[in-house]
């Protein structure tokens, strides 16, 4: 069976950065990838070198103000494998990461104290890279100025990225050979970023930087929520979108930042098996995975077996799914949420992608049933093939506030304190996972269990649970013309997000439910009424959209206006698996839809038929948080 029956595995646009560069896909290798059991063992021959634009070897160490690699295998063995798939695919750019979670902040903190002891650092950095085949340095220091880190760091890793810039310059002129490449990875959490980084500075010196924009929610928390959803809810700003405008709002630019896409999922323990939506009462985390052994963690193969005897739902207004059995609950990304978040890298004109982890998707095909590499084939095919289409399609544009955090949500003031002494951060991609593997090697600081960083100045007292019922697709729909932004076929219910039109007919499909009207039809967006022929407008929250000329949508106080930028949607792919290999199906859009994040209900014959809304929880937090 397949993660998602029938699935969409793309979603392609047609566009291009300002300046015409292509947009990146990096993705990271961790190097305990090879010790997890059986199927889900992973080494860099594994990995495809034409998938991603650059690959990040993650983890090297550093001792006694040096970089060194973590282990003899990693220096003997993985290295060599890694940097090797570079002769299959001459454009492909590999990076060593240095730092992580499980690395702490104190050999940081004595290597940036002084500018001897970063000098030592930088001229370790230039000849270990030569010698073992890489092309750049990631910075993945967690965080300049938190957990023991003194706050001078932040200005002295400021120093060491400069004088780290300046000695790749200046050997790419000694040498005659292409300049090494610098990454940072860095938090989407406001305060952290505020805290750790000089956004402004450091955007002007990074040749990319990652955004990890996940990791928004787990089981350090005492009710359900997304590990990565795209967009916010009300009262509850973390999402995705949210930490990428809050970098490009401080004075990143925005084609150097990469947002962070999940190769994983995070769990729950459910409280009471009957209350299993978004914000449900939970207690710590659900069960380790068979392969990653963590508990309130899924890679996303064993999301994949999970989902197989599980209910899945779809969250409107996040785009992204979670799926519960008995008491245990994940949310996850999938190719459909995929698809979405990509979509958005593009419309926002933001750098590309970034995986975490490369070795956490299905790699050979073995769990999912879509082929290999399925999420990451999501990303390539989006951000790196459809550079190459030329075909003139339709214009598409988001119907949610993609500039804000979310529909109907004010976004928060840039600035923001801390109001508590003790701040836990979360290990960002799970990384405690690696515990295990590393104590082979080296004496590994125990990871803390979960964590949640607590900002002075935010109370979200009220979040909203959607939870969508189920509608079976009404029979004998007949369809000329439609516009499938996702089709997802399951056993007795449909997730999709769709409008249908034969003759002066409409169908109307919004997330899990689907009605087939016959006559004339007004669909009800909120308390707004949209009917078909001639002008026609859709009402979200208490603004209108006309089609035709210039068009606004409104969601909230948040308003979106469609730029003329070459934003073309493509097409999208439907695999069907089959025993024998996949079948891929291409549709054209064939016109612009815009999707409520509310109720709906459709008067079919003239009859009021009204659909199940979302069940909302209104829900007091006890504790104000933002990551």
């Amino acid at each position: 069976m397949s993660c998602w029956k029938g699935g969409i595995t793309g979603l392609v646009l047609l566009m291009k950065h300002n300046d015409g560069t292509a947009y990146k896909l990096v993705c990271y290798f961790t190097n305990w990838a090879h010790s997890r059991p059986g199927p889900a063992s992973i080494l860099p021959r594994d990995l495809d070198p034409f998938l991603c634009t650059h690959l990040i070897f993650a983890f090297a160490s550093m001792s006694n103000n040096q970089i060194v690699a973590n282990n003899l295998q990693d220096e003997k063995i993985l290295y060599p494998e890694f940097n090797k798939l570079k002769e299959r695919n001459r454009a492909l750019k590999t990076l060593l990461s240095i730092g992580g979670w499980n690395f702490g902040t104190s050999r940081f903190t004595t290597m940036l104290s002084t500018l001897a002891s970063r000098e030592e650092f930088i001229g370790s950095v230039v000849s270990f890279l030569r010698t073992h085949g890489f092309d750049g340095l990631d910075l993945f220091f967690l965080y300049p100025g938190l957990r023991g880190s003194p706050m001078n760091d932040r200005w002295n890793f400021l120093f060491l990225i400069e004088e780290l810039q300046f000695a790749f310059e200046k050997e790419a002129l000694l040498t005659q050979r292409p300049r090494l490449l610098l990454s940072a990875a860095v938090s989407g959490i406001p305060y952290i970023i505020q805290t750790s980084y000089d956004v402004p500075l450091l955007g002007r010196r990074l040749d990319f930087i990652n955004v990890l924009s996940y990791d928004l929610h787990g089981s350090w928390e005492k009710s359900t929520g997304h590990n990565s959803p795209l967009f916010s809810l009300p009262e509850d700003p973390k999402s995705s979108a949210y930490a990428m405008n809050y970098w490009r709002n401080l004075g990143a630019p925005a084609d150097k930042l990469l947002m962070g896409f999940p190769a994983y999922g995070r769990t729950f323990h459910l409280t009471r098996e009957s209350k299993n939506g978004l914000e449900a009462a939970s207690m710590g985390p659900a069960s380790p995975g068979k392969y990653t052994k963590q508990a309130g963690f899924l890679a996303y193969y064993e999301v994949c077996s999970f989902i197989q005897q599980a209910e899945k739902h779809w969250i409107d207004h996040q785009y992204v799914p979670y799926a519960y059995k008995g008491k245990e609950w994940v949310g996850y990304d999938d190719t459909i949420s995929f698809s979405y978040k990509a979509m958005f890298v593009k419309k926002e004109h933001f750098g590309g992608a970034m995986v975490w982890t490369l070795d956490m998707d299905d790699v050979k095909g073995t769990f999912c049933g879509n082929g290999p590499f399925p999420l990451v084939h999501i990303l390539n095919e989006v951000l790196v093939q459809a550079e190459f289409n030329l075909t003139p399609l339709p214009q598409f544009w988001f119907t949610l506030p993609v500039n804000s955090s979310g529909p109907g949500s004010e976004s928060l003031p840039v600035t923001e304190e801390l109001t508590t002494d003790t701040v836990k951060i979360l290990p960002p991609g799970g990384e405690a996972m690696a515990t295990e593997v590393h104590r082979k090697y080296e004496k590994v600081t125990t990871i803390p269990n979960g964590g949640f960083v607590t900002p002075g100045g935010t109370t979200s007292p009220a979040t909203y649970a959607v939870a969508l019922e189920r509608n079976t697709v009404a029979p004998g729909a007949k369809t000329t013309t439609s516009l499938d932004l996702l089709s997802e076929t399951m056993t007795g219910m449909t997730v999709t997000v769709q409008t249908q039109t034969t003759g002066g007919e409409t169908t109307v499909t919004v997330g899990n439910q689907s009605v087939t009207p016959g006559g004339e039809i007004k669909a009800t967006v909120g308390n707004q009424s949209v009917t078909p022929g001639g002008e026609t407008k859709a009402t979200v929250g208490n603004q209108s959209v006309t089609p035709g000329e210039e068009t606004k949508a409104t969601v909230g106080n948040q308003s979106v206006t469609p730029p003329g930028m070459d934003t073309t949607l493509i097409y999208l792919q439907t695999v069907t698996p089959s025993e024998k290999g996949t079948s891929r199906k291409k549709a054209v859009v064939l016109e612009k839809v815009i999707v409520s994040p509310r109720e709906m209900s459709v008067m079919p014959n003239r009859q009021n038929t009204a659909l199940k809304p979302e069940s909302l929880i209104n829900e007091v937090e006890t504790h104000s948080q933002d990551g």
